[in-house]
């Protein structure tokens, strides 16, 4: 092989080697955000249900749901064990984050819009971490 197969072929590993560094940071972006999500869906389900309001419990059965959900898509870029570890961890410093109120207030703000496209729509999130990662 000549000089100019060498660097041809040395270019086409270069492209193949962004572009699965690009897809693992899309990935890895993606699957921080189910794992920030899930975290935020079981504060917001277990101070939900366990607030004195029959008529908030559908509430927060389905934001509980929206926590497997969302735990279950990490599990597809990440072992199971590593998930629960990372949301576990999450949960700690989004609670910690509120300073002991137990007002749902900021993380509603942070998490609330954006939880609702990772779960609903994890296909169009992923593709827009792989546009941002690149």
């Amino acid at each position: 092989m000549g000089k100019k197969g060498y660097m041809l072929s040395a270019a086409v590993l270069m492209t193949a080697s962004f572009q699965a560094s690009a897809q693992d940071k899309a990935e890895a972006a993606f699957s921080n955000e189910l794992v920030q999500c899930a975290a935020y869906y079981e504060i917001a389900s277990g101070v939900i249900m366990g607030m004195d309001a029959p008529q908030m419990q559908a509430v927060g059965s389905r934001l509980k749901i929206s926590g497997e959900e969302a735990e279950k898509l990490a599990g597809q870029y990440m072992a199971a064990d590593a998930v629960t570890t990372a949301v576990a961890e999450a949960k700690e410093q989004q609670i910690a984050s509120l300073g002991g109120s137990s007002g749902l207030g900021p993380l509603m703000g942070k998490y609330k819009e954006l939880c609702k496209k990772v779960v609903l729509d994890p296909q169009s999130r992923l593709e827009y971490w792989a546009m941002v990662t690149m």
